[in-house]
C-alpha cells in the first residue's frame, strides 16, 4: 500500500472519530447547560475539544485545530475557575461545534466552511471570556499551542515517562510533535531511551522503538500535562509524577538520568499500560451489509440442504446437514448481533434540536429519554433520524403551548417531550410523547371534510380521524412557520416508516398531550419464523409473536356456532382463517391448527392446515408493486426453491378489523379480544 493511500486512510479514520466525538461533545454541552457546576462535565468537554484539536494538528488540519484551540482555551478557563458556565457560553460553543462539523465535512470533500462565520464566533468568544487580544496564529504540527492554565508564579518539576506502543505510528501520530507541544508548557529536559531498538534487519519501519524520560519544569497542573497525550493514551505507556526534589537546575545528563531512575522506584508512581490489541475495529457499513447478505444466502442454501437430506434418508448426509444447520444458526445470530446497535446515539442528538427550537420559539422544554440502550438494526436506526426530527418539530411548534398558556391552564411552565424505546416481540416500539395541548379531533375531521377526504356524514373512530394527519399536504395549522405547518413533516414520517415495514399509532387527549408510537421491525434481514402450510401455499409467521399452537376440529367449530372464536383453556380467542383470507377455495382438512399470537389488539389465532416447524427466514422485499400489501412484510425462499410469504400478524388483524368496520357501514367497531363480555363475531364467517 502506498504512503498516500495510508495517509488517506488515516485521515478518513480521523474524520469518522471526530464526528463521533462531536456527537458526544454536543450532548455534554447540553447537559452542562442544565448542570453548570458539574466539574466532571467541564473536564469531559475540555478533553473532547483537546482531542479534536490535537488529532487535527497531527494530520495537518491547521485551521480546524486553531479554531478548536480557542474554544478549548475558554473551557480551560472554566476548568480553572476563572470563567463561569453560562447559557451564552453554551450557545456559543454549540455554534462553534457546528463550524467544526462543517470543517470536518469540508475535509471529506463537501462544501467549504464559511470562514466569516468562524471569525464571528471567535470574536464573540473573546468578548465573553474578557480576552481582547486578536486570535493567535493557526495551530499546526510545528507550532503547538501554549496551555492557558499555566500560572507563571509557581513552578514545579514533573517526571514524565513516555513509551509509544507498537501501533502508535500506524495511527498517523508523530511522537515528536507531542514533545514539542509539551515543551510549550515550560522548560523541558529530554533523555531518549533506545534500549529497545532491535538489529537493523529486524526493524519494522512502522513501529516506534524509542521511549523518552523527561523532566518538565512548569506551573501547569498534572491534568494539563496528561492532556497533551490524551489521544494516544490507548497505545502507549505513560506516567506523570511530581518529582520528589527540585531538578530544574540539573543538567540533561547523568544527574538527570539518575534522578529519573530514583523516581521510578517510587511505589506511588502511576503507569498506564494499555493493551497492544485494540478492543474494537472499524468496519465500513457496506462491508457489514455484504456480510449479512452472504449469511442470508447461506441460510437459504442450508435450508435446501435440509430438504435434500430429508429426501435421501442417508444418516451421513443427515449428520452433515444438522452440523451445517447448527453452524449456520450460530453465524446468523452472530451477524445479527453485530448489526444491532443501541438507539442512544439517535436519541441523544435530538437534545440539540429541542434546545435550539425552545430558544427560537420562546418555550421552556425538557427532553427526557427512556430505553436508550434498546438495540435495533443499524439499517433501521440510520433511517429513523428524519421521522423523529419531524415528530419533535411538530410537537414543539403545534403541541406545546407557550409558558404563559401553560401556566394559565394550570400546567408547569416547562413542558416535557419524552422519547422512549422498548422491545415488543419481533418489533421495537419508538415513542414520542409530549404534555402539550393535544390534537383537536374535531378540527382534523373538519379539515378532512374541507379537503374532500371524507364525507361530513361519515362516522369515524378517533384513530381513523388521526390517520388523516399522515396524508400528504394535510395540516390544521392556521399559519405556516419556519418550523412546521406545511403538511409535509408527517407525510415524511409516514413514508419512511412504511419503507421500514413499520406502523404508526397516534393517541391524544385534549389538554393532556399527544403520544405517537412507531412500531418497527427489529431487523430487516433475518428473523426466526414458523413455517406453515395452507393447501399448497406456504407462509411464515414471526416466532417472536407466536405463543402456542392448538388443534381446531370440526367439533370445535360446531360448539362455537360457526363463529370464528376458539376456547383456549377458558379464554375466548378470535381467529382468522388464512384459507379464507387468501381465497384458497380447496376443501379444508378435518383437523386444522391454530397459531395463537400476541398482537396489539389482543390475542388472535391464525388457522392453517399444518405447522411445518421452525424456519430461519431470510427476508426478501416484494418490490414496489406490492408495497400497498401491508399485512405481508416480505417473502422468503424455501429449500425447494418455492416462495413463502411472511405474514405480519399485527397488520393482518388490523386489515380484518378495518374490513369489518367497512362492512358495518360506518358503525364504530371495537377490536375483538379487547373485551370478553361480548363475544360478537367481528371477523369473516366460514
Amino acid at each position: 500500500m502506498s504512503s498516500a493511500s495510508i495517509i488517506d486512510r488515516h485521515k478518513q479514520a480521523f474524520q469518522e472519530e471526530a464526528r463521533e466525538i462531536l456527537v458526544e461533545l454536543e450532548s455534554s454541552l447540553l447537559e452542562l447547560n442544565e448542570r453548570p457546576d458539574d466539574s466532571e462535565l467541564v473536564g469531559k468537554v475540555f478533553r473532547s475539544m483537546h482531542t479534536i484539536k490535537g488529532s487535527g494538528a497531527m494530520f495537518g488540519f491547521d485551521e480546524l485545530a486553531a479554531f478548536t484551540h480557542h474554544l478549548e482555551t475558554a473551557f480551560d478557563e472554566v476548568r480553572n475557575g476563572r470563567l463561569k458556565v453560562s447559557s451564552e457560553l453554551v450557545d456559543l460553543s454549540l455554534a462553534a461545534l457546528d463550524r467544526i462539523k462543517a470543517m470536518v465535512d469540508e475535509l471529506g470533500g463537501q462544501s467549504p466552511a464559511d470562514s466569516y462565520v468562524s471569525a464571528g464566533i471567535l470574536s464573540k468568544l473573546r468578548e465573553l471570556t474578557g480576552s481582547g487580544s486578536a486570535p493567535s496564529a493557526p495551530v499546526s504540527a510545528s507550532t503547538p499551542v501554549p496551555d492557558a492554565s499555566a500560572d507563571r508564579n509557581t513552578t514545579r518539576d514533573w517526571l514524565i515517562h513516555f513509551a509509544p506502543g507498537p501501533d502508535l505510528l500506524r495511527t498517523g501520530t508523530n511522537p515528536l510533535l507531542l514533545l514539542r507541544e509539551l515543551k510549550q508548557l515550560g522548560n523541558l529536559q529530554v533523555t531518549a531511551s533506545m534500549a529497545a531498538i532491535p538489529p537493523l534487519s529486524e526493524i519494522d519501519p512502522e513501529r516506534c522503538y524509542v521511549g523518552w524520560d523527561m523532566i518538565l519544569t512548569t506551573a501547569a497542573p498534572c491534568d494539563a500535562i496528561r492532556d497533551v497525550f490524551i489521544f494516544v493514551e490507548d497505545c502507549c505507556k505513560l506516567s506523570v509524577e511530581l518529582a520528589a526534589v527540585q531538578l530544574s537546575s540539573a543538567p540533561a545528563g547523568g544527574a538527570t538520568q539518575k534522578s529519573w531512575e530514583d523516581q521510578r522506584t517510587n511505589p506511588g508512581r502511576r503507569e498506564y499500560n494499555k493493551p497492544d490489541n485494540a478492543s474494537s475495529i472499524r468496519v465500513p457499513a457496506a462491508k457489514l451489509d455484504q456480510f449479512v447478505n452472504l449469511v442470508g444466502e447461506l441460510v437459504t442454501v442450508q435450508a435446501r440442504l435440509v430438504e435434500i437430506a430429508a429426501q435421501r434418508d442417508d444418516p451421513e448426509v443427515t449428520s452433515i446437514s444438522e452440523e451445517v444447520e447448527r453452524l449456520t444458526a450460530a453465524l446468523r445470530e452472530n451477524s445479527m448481533s453485530i448489526r444491532l446497535l443501541p438507539i442512544r446515539g439517535t436519541f441523544e442528538r435530538f437534545r440539540r434540536l429541542v434546545h435550539d427550537l425552545a430558544r427560537d420559539l420562546h418555550k421552556n422544554v425538557d427532553l427526557t429519554i427512556e430505553g436508550a440502550d434498546t438495540e435495533l438494526d443499524k439499517t433501521v436506526i440510520d433511517q429513523l433520524n428524519d421521522p423523529l426530527m419531524h415528530l419533535i418539530r411538530n410537537s414543539m411548534d403545534h403541541g406545546i403551548e407557550s409558558p404563559e398558556a401553560r401556566i394559565a391552564a394550570g400546567k408547569n411552565e416547562t413542558a416535557t417531550i419524552h422519547l422512549s424505546a422498548r422491545h415488543s416481540g419481533a418489533n421495537v416500539l419508538i415513542g414520542v410523547t409530549d404534555d402539550g395541548r393535544g390534537i383537536d379531533a374535531a378540527a382534523v375531521h373538519e379539515r378532512a371534510v374541507q379537503n374532500g377526504l371524507v364525507s361530513a356524514e361519515a362516522q369515524l373512530t378517533e384513530a381513523e380521524i388521526f390517520s388523516f394527519i399522515l396524508m400528504p399536504g394535510f395540516s390544521t395549522a392556521k399559519q405556516v412557520t419556519d418550523v412546521s405547518g406545511r403538511g409535509v413533516g408527517m407525510d415524511v414520517v409516514h413514508q419512511r416508516v412504511e419503507a421500514l415495514r413499520g406502523t404508526i399509532d397516534i393517541a391524544s387527549k385534549p389538554g393532556a398531550g399527544t403520544s405517537i408510537t412507531l412500531r418497527l421491525p427489529l431487523t430487516l434481514a433475518i428473523i426466526d419464523g414458523l413455517l406453515v402450510r395452507v393447501d399448497q401455499a406456504h407462509y411464515v409467521l414471526p416466532l417472536a409473536n407466536t405463543l402456542e399452537c392448538i388443534e381446531l376440529t370440526r367439533q370445535d367449530i360446531e360448539k362455537a356456532n360457526g363463529k370464528h372464536v376458539a376456547n383456549v383453556r377458558g379464554e375466548i380467542v378470535p381467529y382468522i382463517r388464512l384459507r379464507e383470507f387468501f381465497d384458497i377455495e380447496t376443501e379444508r382438512p378435518e383437523r386444522e391448527q391454530i397459531m395463537i399470537a400476541e398482537t396489539e389488539d389482543g390475542r388472535y389465532g391464525f388457522v392453517v392446515d399444518e405447522v411445518l416447524g421452525d424456519h430461519q427466514t431470510v427476508i426478501k422485499s416484494l418490490g414496489r408493486f406490492y408495497r400497498q400489501v401491508q399485512f405481508v412484510s416480505g417473502a422468503t425462499i424455501l429449500g425447494n426453491g418455492s416462495v413463502a410469504l411472511i405474514i405480519d400478524p399485527h397488520r393482518l388483524v388490523q386489515e380484518v378489523i378495518k374490513g369489518t368496520a367497512r362492512s358495518a357501514r360506518g358503525r364504530p367497531v371495537s377490536a375483538p379480544g379487547k373485551s370478553r363480555a361480548k363475544e360478537e363475531r367481528t371477523v369473516g364467517s366460514p
